[in-house]
């Protein structure tokens, strides 16, 4: 992809998916990379700021006699969220009016 993904972009994805459901690392990198291009070494500081941030919180759940960190989203994180929400339908419409040739200078 020939655009740059900014820290908020992926702050605002990953909110999105916990905001449907608890998931652990390797999930939520799965889900995120079906849409976008990430790597989990991409993914893990973001998630340990959203935390830090109050946006989410882990717990652990044994799975094959191992832990499982999962992570979900927060009262804090779905705020968040709602405001990236609106945000990205401004940042989006005003990008496609830009690259569809609407815009008008003055």
């Amino acid at each position: 992809m020939a655009f740059q993904i900014g820290a908020a972009l992926l702050d605002a994805c990953v909110l999105a998916v916990l905001d449907k459901r608890d998931v652990y690392g390797y999930e939520l990198t799965v889900d995120i990379k079906s849409v976008i291009e990430i790597s989990e070494s991409t993914l893990y500081p973001v998630l340990r700021r959203l935390q830090k941030d109050g946006c989410l919180v882990t717990y652990d759940q044994p799975y094959n006699g191992r832990n499982r960190r999962y992570y979900s989203i927060t009262e804090q994180g779905r705020e968040k969220l709602k405001q990236y929400r609106l945000d990205w339908e401004a940042y989006k419409n005003g990008i496609d009016k830009m690259m569809k040739g609407e815009f008008e200078h003055e």
